[in-house]
């Protein structure tokens, strides 16, 4: 018996990743993204991880998250406290790993109902 999942087509999901590119909803974005299972899906102005600055991360405030998927590329990097601190004082988690592991936990917490915040980096 196969099971499959009940897509939920009115969020924003994570359909395919791979070098360069997430794809949302079957339609391919190059580049840094942030995600949000019922916002437009929009361009990172992030430049690289090494560039990360302290309004990359305010910025995601104003999707109301209750929490920040930080996919850092193809590997896990963590970026410096003081960076996502304005994320911690609102009371919002951030969880890091490589932007892979970021695109299937999104579509897990987005499949349970949570407030979730994707920002996908590419190497």
């Amino acid at each position: 018996m196969k099971l499959h999942a009940d897509p939920q087509t009115h969020l924003n999901t994570v359909t395919a990743y791979g070098p360069g590119f997430v794809e949302i909803n079957q339609v391919r974005h190059d580049g840094n993204l942030v995600v949000a299972p019922d916002a437009p899906v929009t361009p990172w102005s992030a430049a690289s991880f090494e560039a990360l600055t302290v309004d990359d991360f305010t910025a995601l405030l104003t999707l109301k998250p209750e929490v920040v998927l930080l996919g850092t590329g193809s590997r896990q990097r963590f970026p410096h406290p003081r960076l996502s601190h304005a994320l911690l004082a609102a009371r919002v988690g951030i969880e890091v790993m490589d932007t892979q592991a970021a695109c299937r936990t999104y579509n897990i917490l987005m499949a349970e109902g949570r407030r979730v915040v994707a920002a996908f980096l590419q190497d």
